[in-house]
């Protein structure tokens, strides 16, 4: 027995460590960027897979690579640069983080939500994240929008395991409005003035990197998914621990079909990515631009 708790709270004090040193990097992190950019956007996005030409639409853009950012993890994934823009867009500041972290590149879950751990160290109280994704609802085609209403999270990973920090938010956040309705009615409106069709839908993520079997892709319809991909949910979990407002948006870029499964590869799905951003870039437009209003 005494052995056993000799090895209970040697794990223990590991994982209190382990926390204190991610606290640490937070604020070394935040406090690098805090003197480039001072005051630092209320609103940032964080883009997926061939949707970072949303960075060319700021006005006099500032771009500071990840790689100078003290603890920044580096993307390995093709269309992620690894680049911090600040620059103005529909008449107010804001940050777009050009390149996300994945589970399958190796990361740990506090890695993948690092940039969010700092964002909401530098006062961002509002976030736009955006994916590409695989289609699972029928009447989805390649090329459409989708508001995330609701996620499912078949990752087997949560960024909130281990010792709570209270300063961050509670031990046991609540998920039922994961998404932020305001920000997603806005989203809504958005679209509809510029005449933009915009889906919604449930986005389940997984760990990946494999894509879905005809099988898997039948369970996760059978499940109440729509859009399936390999991000997002980890960044959500952790913004809406620290009290930051979420919006999802997802590209379909390839259409998960079990009765008819098709290859997928990364070149396509980021052509199809490209091709659906300049409309994506617009609903995002017309969302900051009345973000005030909520």
């Amino acid at each position: 027995m005494a052995e056993f708790l000799s090895k209970a709270v040697y794990i223990i004090l590991n994982l209190i460590i382990a926390m204190k040193n991610l606290i640490e990097q937070v604020n070394q992190a935040a406090a690098f960027l805090q003197h480039r950019f001072d005051p630092f956007p209320q609103v940032a996005l964080l883009t997926g897979t061939g949707l970072g030409e949303l960075a060319h639409d700021l006005s006099r853009p500032e771009i500071v690579e990840y790689s100078l950012i003290a603890n920044f993890p580096t993307p390995t994934v093709p269309s992620h640069a690894g680049q911090l823009v600040v620059g103005g867009l529909s008449g107010r500041q804001v940050a777009v983080f050009h390149g996300r972290f994945h589970l399958y590149e190796g990361y740990l879950p506090e890695q993948v939500t690092f940039s969010v751990r700092v964002m909401a160290a530098l006062g961002v109280r509002n976030l736009i994240l955006t994916n590409a994704s695989g289609g699972l609802n029928p009447a989805f085609e390649n090329g459409d929008l989708m508001l995330i209403r609701d996620h499912i999270n078949l990752t087997a990973e949560n960024p909130l395991v281990g010792p709570n920090v209270d300063k961050w938010g509670p031990r046991f956040p609540d998920m039922t409005k994961a998404y932020n309705p305001k920000l997603a009615d806005l989203a809504l409106d958005s679209a509809g003035r510029a005449g933009i069709g915009l889906r919604s839908g449930v986005y389940v993520g997984l760990k990946g990197p494999s894509l879905e079997t005809p099988a898997e892709m039948r369970f996760l319809r059978g499940i109440g998914a729509d859009a399936v991909g390999f991000s997002t949910v980890l960044e959500t979990i952790a913004a809406v621990h620290l009290g930051i407002r979420v919006l999802g948006l997802s590209i379909i870029t390839n259409l998960a079909d079990p009765d008819n499964p098709q290859p997928a590869d990364v070149d396509s799905i980021i052509a199809v990515a490209l091709g659906a951003a300049p409309r994506l870039a617009k609903v995002i437009a017309g969302v900051v631009k009345n973000i005030d209003s909520l």
